[in-house]
């Protein structure tokens, strides 16, 4: 049995959208800016499919997502296949100078684990930890577009 936990956080990154599309859209970037990522590998052979890798606290989880739906400078969505289950959006605002990017992720964590950890303490700890992910990548976008 799993307990599902959903977060939504959002940022505005100073940047045009264009270039935190394209940014972002390259998931093999985001262990540079996502705390907890250790690994992403997108599949040759199937190119909506990604295996991920995230290691926190001794805890070690992988998955393979597979992406629902994209639409360039809007929305890249997913859902686990396999491994850990979860599912989420990436959606993109365009400000014109700059981009709105907020993240909605949802997860299932094992029965055993919400048994160790207060759900609400674990999702504290984990909304906190994309908030920061996102203002990782902010500064990542933002020193990136300087340098172009």
């Amino acid at each position: 049995m799993s307990d599902w936990l959903e977060h939504s956080v959002q940022v505005e990154v100073q940047v045009p959208i264009e270039f935190v599309w394209n940014l972002w859209s390259d998931l093999e970037q985001m262990p540079r800016w996502m705390k907890w990522i250790e690994s992403v590998k997108v599949l040759e052979d199937n190119p909506e499919l990604s295996r991920w890798k995230l290691a926190t606290g001794g805890f070690e989880f992988t998955w393979l997502s597979r992406i629902l739906k994209i639409i360039p400078n809007q929305i890249i969505q997913w859902e686990s296949v396999s491994g850990l289950p979860n599912r989420g959006a990436i959606r993109f605002y365009d400000r014109h100078s700059s981009s709105i990017v907020k993240l909605s992720v949802a997860y299932a964590i094992p029965g055993w684990l919400g048994k160790l950890m207060d759900n609400l303490f674990l999702g504290r700890v984990v909304e906190s930890t994309i908030q920061a992910d996102l203002e990782r990548f902010k500064e990542y976008a933002l020193k990136a577009y300087a340098q172009s």
